[in-house]
């Protein structure tokens, strides 16, 4: 049974349930330093997974190639058009506070917080995890850090954080069921590198939440889908003719 994969969606809706009604209570000062702390605990996590690394050639590649393919099929604006279209879904339901954000702050915000939601190499590698072996540990541990995440970026943006937990739902269920196809086919080194391309993306998303640069991290996500194979490209074919 998928308890981590529950657990960590129930998180993020009760954060963002949390943050909506709670939003205009808190001051802007307040929300902008906690988010910032956010922030360095993703950039933290991230460092933490890229330390992980084997084959730094592959991961860099992976991560170039992958993010080239995002921009190629325009990833982060289909990504961004499917939030929006949350929001206007929610907006007809339920009223939403004023977000005191510009519509471009707002769809880049969203964006983050899809990716860090949705797509960290922590929640790929537990859901794979949990799936093969039935241990929840990493995902919950995932949960206790996305809760109050999700309370913040609600404060911002609105109840539409909490269905954020809808495409994680469906994405983290998918690898779920998947994972006895997969897990089998892996081995430790790729996903270690696997982990380290996850920790690349979550130190880009630190740097967005933190504002110091835009990283496109929602084009950077079919880096992941190639990390696994291209470690084992790498130590199979390319490793043995240069050492």
């Amino acid at each position: 049974m998928p308890i981590g994969i529950m657990v960590n969606a129930c998180a993020i809706v009760i954060g963002g349930l949390i943050g909506t009604f709670l939003g205009n209570k808190l001051s802007s000062d307040f929300k902008e330093k906690l988010n910032m702390i956010f922030g360095v605990c993703a950039m933290t996590m991230g460092v933490s997974s890229i330390s992980l690394m084997q084959n730094m050639p592959a991961v860099v590649f992976a991560v170039i190639i992958g993010t080239c393919i995002g921009l190629a099929v325009h990833l982060g604006d289909k990504i961004n058009a499917g939030g929006k279209a949350m929001q206007s879904v929610m907006g007809r339901f339920l009223k939403q506070q004023h977000t005191g954000l510009s519509e471009e702050e707002f769809s880049s915000t969203l964006v983050t917080v899809i990716v860090l939601f949705c797509a960290s190499g922590t929640g790929i590698y537990g859901s794979i995890v949990s799936g093969m072996t039935g241990d929840h540990s990493i995902l919950i541990a995932k949960s206790i850090l996305d809760l109050p995440t999700s309370m913040i970026f609600a404060c911002t943006l609105g109840i539409v954080v909490s269905f954020i937990a809808v495409p994680q739902l469906i994405v983290f269920m998918l690898l779920y069921l998947l994972a006895g196809l997969i897990f089998p086919l892996t081995t430790p080194v790729m996903i270690n590198d696997f982990k380290a391309c996850g920790g690349v993306l979550l130190l880009a998303t630190g740097f967005r939440m933190i504002r110091v640069k835009m990283f496109p991290v929602a084009d950077m996500i079919p880096a992941m889908i190639l990390a696994m194979p291209v470690s084992w490209l790498w130590t199979s074919f390319v490793l043995p003719l240069v050492s």
